[in-house]
């Protein structure tokens, strides 16, 4: 059973989280400045003004170039726990881990495994590059 005592450090830690964003709140709200006005005082939209109708067309390349950012962004993360797994099977330094080589999961596997997620990358990033997703006429 865990002591109270071993808690303490992640206590202090939350504490001094929680007084050193206080004041830095605290602070910019006795420093800052209080300027207002009508401009001021208008909703900020990610620098388009928010006048007119609500429900004009936007273009769709700003959504797919944030969805192709997504898309590949994640895919890269997820190349890390592959690497650091390949590297400790490619040693041999991985404990057999839940019966991991036993099932015949070795590093040809995992090759094999990340190649055909690098296929399926790039197969999306030609069919996006035909598409003309990437041209800004």
């Amino acid at each position: 059973m865990l002591a109270v005592a071993e808690f303490a450090p992640v206590a202090i830690l939350l504490a001094a989280l929680v007084l050193i964003a206080g004041a830095i709140l605290a602070a910019s709200h006795l420093i800052g400045p209080r300027r207002s006005g009508p401009v001021k005082d208008i909703p900020y939209e990610s620098g388009v003004d928010p006048i007119g109708d609500a429900r004009r067309r936007f273009n769709v390349r700003f959504y797919l170039v944030a969805v192709l950012f997504l898309v590949f962004d994640v895919e890269i993360i997820f190349l890390y726990p592959w690497a650091v797994l390949f590297l400790k099977v490619a040693q041999g330094s991985i404990a057999d881990v839940a019966g991991f080589e036993s099932l015949g999961y070795g590093p040809g596997f995992l090759a094999a495994s990340v190649g055909f997620f690098f296929f399926l990358l790039a197969a999306g990033f030609v069919y996006e590059w035909r598409k003309g997703v990437f041209q800004w006429d």
